[in-house]
């Protein structure tokens, strides 16, 4: 049996499946992570990127931000792939239960999952820091042509923040407590795109319960001892041939 069949088998005998993915979910569809050879580390700015997308830089340098989160985090024409998808067809079957993402693209909803926990907010999610009020990722865009390239809310003034989870900022407690309850009660986990990097996100595999874990990513990852089926590929060309 090879490793796709394994993951088949392993899919059809199960029934609470969750997936918990990361970067390398979204870089086949064109999306660049901060680690890898392509990565935004080896790309040319004044800053780290990791500092840029801080809280402390947010309000220190806004200008920079949002010329930096717009250039790389508002990729134009990304559509999703076929993990996205088949995640989508897997839920619809009744088979998965929930997408726990690192995320920030809202893919995932794009290909027709519903259930998602955005451990790190969305950028398809806006809302003024004075008001409230809320804004999709074009008014972001289109505000570079604004006097000061800021995006500042229509109804009061104030300054639009992204709703994603900057450096230095904790996580939405309801979403880590649904990610959480998801995972605690599945009986299948795949984990796919990550490095099991980053925390406290990376921590919450630490939750599953259930006897089939499963890891598909490129390279090898510190957990890979741990799971029952380990396979080094593209998470689009692994999840793309299985069946639901």
């Amino acid at each position: 049996m090879n490793e796709i069949e394994e993951l088949q088998k392993i899919i059809d005998e199960s029934s609470n499946i969750v997936f918990f993915g990361g970067a390398g979910v979204s870089t086949e569809s064109g999306i660049p992570d901060f680690r890898s050879v392509d990565g935004l580390y080896n790309q040319e700015w004044d800053y780290p990127p990791e500092e840029i997308i801080s809280r402390s830089f947010f309000y220190r340098d806004t200008k920079e931000f949002y010329r930096f989160y717009r250039a790389k985090l508002l990729p134009v024409g990304i559509k999703p792939n076929p993990a996205h998808y088949k995640l989508a067809e897997l839920e619809k079957a009744g088979k998965l239960k929930a997408v726990v993402t690192q995320n920030i693209d809202g893919l995932h909803q794009e290909a027709g999952s519903k259930v998602v926990y955005e451990l790190h907010g969305s950028t398809l999610r806006n809302f003024c820091l004075d008001c409230g009020a809320p804004y999709d990722a074009q008014f972001i865009k289109d505000s570079a042509s604004a006097p000061d390239t800021l995006p500042h809310c229509t109804k009061c003034n104030g300054l639009v923040k992204p709703d994603v989870v900057l450096y230095e900022e904790g996580l939405n407690d309801d979403v880590v407590s649904g990610a959480l309850n998801a995972i605690s009660n599945a009986d299948c986990l795949i984990i796919g795109g990550t490095s099991l990097n980053v925390y406290p996100a990376a921590g919450f595999i630490r939750y599953f319960r259930g006897d089939k874990l499963v890891m598909i990513n490129k390279s090898v990852t510190t957990q890979d001892s741990y799971c029952n089926l380990v396979i080094h590929d593209s998470i689009g060309k692994v999840l793309g041939q299985i069946k639901c």
